[in-house]
């Protein structure tokens, strides 16, 4: 990253802004957008929304606070931020029908393929590299949900879209299937018009979300988001929850299939986007019986790997406990029973008492 405050003053900004962002299409991005670096009213949101305890265990978002809202005091000399988006919606099995199917496992679609982090950043270096042969030397960071940085917001101030009241971003022509990028940069680019709303009256990413995390439009309470309870908790998830994940075992689509937006989605055009290990398909017994060293190889690459094994047992138990009564399924969860994780022995036990097979 070159120094920051950057002064090139024979560069035509406006130029260079619209020539970034066809750089940033031909480079498989879906939308390129320019944002400024104040963020006053969505910190006096944030403060609020930390103060209120909605963030659960993700101690990372209280300790950087008030810095996420703050562009400059995580990349000092920070004059605008570029925004990107890129759709990941695959082709898959029927979300849908997958949900119904309650002996399948349901994995939110972002998580089917590879791990976009990976790919986002390397494309968005990519896009800087660009940037610097046209003006030399500059300050920036490439940055894909990586650090304190309000995505959404930023998205949205870009003219990306606007936050929906899932609080997602939310786009007329390509809805919410997709994942969101920035960087940082001491370039002062103009700004673009920010996205205006378009959710009106509607209120069904509300209605739609199994633990009523939605507690009123635009404001999420994580603790009880099945995406937080099967991600981002490290321990036990609260028994009268539990019922309520159904057979999601990997994060939740739910307030997004139900968007009238989301029939304008389009599909990825990421190879690394496509469907790995039949995971829009897979049945629960089938995933609940593989090994350590299975999930470690077959989810390599993969964003669930991250939750590691004892995790994605406890996900699959409770998934489990939820699924029909059958001798296949008690079965399953019997051969965990015993498992060396406190964690997961205390979902199977939990599981088996709603099939009867408690001890």
């Amino acid at each position: 990253m070159g120094s920051m405050g950057h002064s090139v003053p024979s560069v035509d900004w406006r130029h260079l802004a619209a020539r970034i962002k066809s750089w940033g299409t031909a480079l498989g991005f879906d939308a390129v957008g320019i944002a400024g670096i104040e963020l006053e009213a969505a910190e006096k949101r944030l403060l609020q929304w930390l103060a209120a305890g909605w963030h659960g265990e993700m101690n990372y978002m209280a300790r950087h606070g008030a810095r996420r809202a703050r562009p400059r005091e995580l990349v000092p000399g920070t004059a605008s931020i570029i925004s990107v988006r890129m759709n990941y919606w695959p082709e898959a099995e029927d979300a849908q029908a997958n949900l119904d199917h309650a002996g399948r496992a349901y994995i939110s679609r972002y998580a089917l393929g590879r791990d976009y982090h990976k790919l986002l950043r390397a494309r968005l270096q990519k896009l800087a590299d660009r940037i610097a042969g046209e003006v030399g030397e500059y300050g920036y960071r490439v940055f894909s949900d990586s650090a304190p940085v309000m995505e959404v917001e930023l998205a949205a101030k870009s003219g990306l879209g606007w936050r929906g009241k899932h609080t997602l971003l939310l786009t007329r022509d390509a809805g919410s299937w997709f994942f969101l990028g920035e960087i940082y940069c001491d370039l002062p680019l103009p700004p673009d018009a920010p996205g205006e709303d378009h959710c009106g009256t509607c209120t069904r990413c509300l209605a739609a979300c199994p633990t009523g995390a939605i507690v009123a439009p635009y404001r999420l309470d994580a603790r009880r988001c099945i995406s937080y309870l099967t991600i981002e908790l490290e321990g036990s998830i609260p028994e009268p929850l539990r019922p309520l994940l159904g057979n999601r075992i990997y994060g939740c689509d739910d307030c997004q299939l139900c968007c009238p937006w989301n029939r304008y989605a389009r599909m990825t055009r990421e190879a690394d986007f496509a469907v790995r290990n039949r995971l829009d398909s897979a049945t629960l017994i089938e995933l609940f019986g593989w090994s350590d060293e299975e999930f470690a190889a077959r989810l390599a690459g993969s964003a669930i790997r991250r939750i590691g094994h004892a995790r994605w047992l406890r996900n699959l138990a409770v998934a489990l406990g939820n699924a029909p009564s059958a001798e296949e399924v008690v079965a399953a969860l019997q051969a965990r029973a015993d498992h060396p994780s406190a964690l997961v022995r205390e979902h199977v036990h939990w599981a088996l008492f709603r099939h009867g097979a408690g001890r």
